[in-house]
């Protein structure tokens, strides 16, 4: 398990504000963050936080993507955050890959600290990738550092295209967003030409890739670009 220490917290009994108090908790989480990315620095392990707002397809794609990986060559593994029960995990499970399931009681987010405890146990050296589905959540997951190697957010077609003027920071931290449920664009009259602009508002240069569980060709699309990044991440 990563420890960080404490030096740097207000001493037992000192007077602080609540705006102060926030502060030294996120600093706080965020020096945990940082070990815990040297961690899988060591380790080779790409992490990938996905994010995105309930009902995206989170877990329906991962599931998909999971499954595929050996074929890639890739050995993947899937931590999967909810707030009360452990259905994510279960389907999860279905595609073969090694699957813990964090409940957070609910909290709207991860934290690095339930990361750690999760992981503890697991042989990470044999783990190329391991993919963070955090809580279906659009706004408290972006001031969250996982220590991940990237961040990956994704929207649904039946969510409208107006989701990224709505939440500008998530999808402006992002370094992929991934368009998902193809297959239903038409039915939920999809504008992609709007989805596309409200995306590079928030981000002009974010590469944007479309799926759906249907379409094979783009689940293993998005499995070649995270063995592209992963392998660029390890050469740098």
């Amino acid at each position: 398990m990563v420890t960080v220490s404490d030096s740097n917290e207000p001493a037992a009994g000192s007077q602080i504000g609540t705006v102060d108090m926030n502060r030294s908790m996120l600093a706080r989480h965020d020096r945990k963050a940082t070990l815990m990315r040297s961690h899988f620095e060591a380790t080779n392990t790409f992490v990938i936080n996905l994010v995105s707002g309930p009902g995206s397809g989170k877990t329906t794609l991962l599931t998909e993507v999971l499954a595929a990986f050996p074929d890639h060559g890739l050995t993947a593994a899937a931590l999967v955050g909810d707030c009360a029960t452990d259905n994510d995990a279960k389907r999860l499970a279905a595609s073969g890959a090694p699957v813990r399931q964090i409940v957070t009681e609910g909290m709207c987010h991860l934290e690095v600290t339930m990361i750690d405890a999760h992981i503890e146990g697991w042989d990470l050296d044999r783990t190329d990738v391991l993919f963070i589905e955090n809580v279906g959540n659009l706004v408290c997951p972006a001031a969250f550092d996982l220590g991940e190697s990237i961040r990956i957010v994704m929207l649904s077609v039946t969510e409208g295209e107006d989701k990224p003027l709505k939440y500008p920071q998530i999808f402006s931290t992002a370094d992929l967003i991934v368009i998902t449920k193809l297959d239903l664009a038409g039915p939920c009259e999809f504008d992609r030409e709007k989805a596309y602009e409200a995306i590079r508002n928030s981000n002009p240069d974010l590469p944007i890739l479309e799926t759906s569980k249907n379409d094979p060709a783009s689940v293993n699309e998005l499995i070649g670009w995270i063995a592209e990044r992963r392998a660029e991440h390890f050469a740098a």
